[in-house]
């Protein structure tokens, strides 16, 4: 080999796997960001009893919270919350309903993705129970009631007076064509969370 070709090998692989550990990096380094630098929470799964166990409800203070539910235009369902708004004290346990109707002809899987705003407040906003944490099998015309159990953190700063709670259905295009092909959906699909 040339010398000339073995340093352009050289550059291209020095290249090639710097690429490839930058890309591995993104993903903490966006956790890091949201979570460290911009207080956005990223965690998906439930509050866990130590989390919420040594909050007090703090009956002195009010914080409105609004609800908004929107699907995305490519799963055919409707979606949206039992009551626009709610009066909540920070450390006491509540619940909300979203209702969800597939109008199509034909059984449909779908994931919910939340998110809170302000994104700075959604560290004190805590999901128990959640329609968002697990995929949500409808059959062809089929409507559900899915609850939502929140706390909000009394530590939430007392400039924030107002917090919206939006979900947005997605179609889970895998998980349809399994059922299509015959294959049972997962048993947190099936049911009602």
């Amino acid at each position: 080999m040339k010398p000339s070709s073995l340093k352009t090998f050289r550059t291209i692989a020095l290249v090639s796997g710097a690429s490839f550990v930058f890309a591995f990096s993104l993903v903490p380094l966006y956790r890091v960001a949201c979570e460290k630098v911009f207080g956005i929470k990223l965690e998906q799964g439930p509050a866990g009893e130590a989390q919420v166990a040594g909050l007090a409800v703090d009956e002195s203070r009010t914080v409105t919270v609004e609800f908004d539910g929107t699907v995305n235009s490519k799963l055919p369902w409707k979606f949206k919350p039992t009551r626009l708004s709610m009066q909540v004290h920070p450390g006491k346990l509540y619940e909300m309903n979203y209702v969800a109707r597939n109008v199509s002809d034909h059984a449909i899987v779908g994931n919910a993705a939340p998110s809170v705003a302000p994104s700075t407040a959604s560290t004190f906003f805590n999901k128990t129970e959640c329609f968002c944490f697990t995929e949500q099998l409808l059959a062809a015309g089929e409507e559900r009631l899915m609850p939502v159990r929140f706390i909000v953190d009394p530590a939430l700063p007392d400039n924030v007076t107002t917090l919206t709670l939006s979900y947005t259905f997605f179609s889970n295009d895998a998980a349809t064509a399994r059922i299509g092909e015959g294959v049972h959906a997962p048993a947190a699909a099936r049911t009602a969370p």
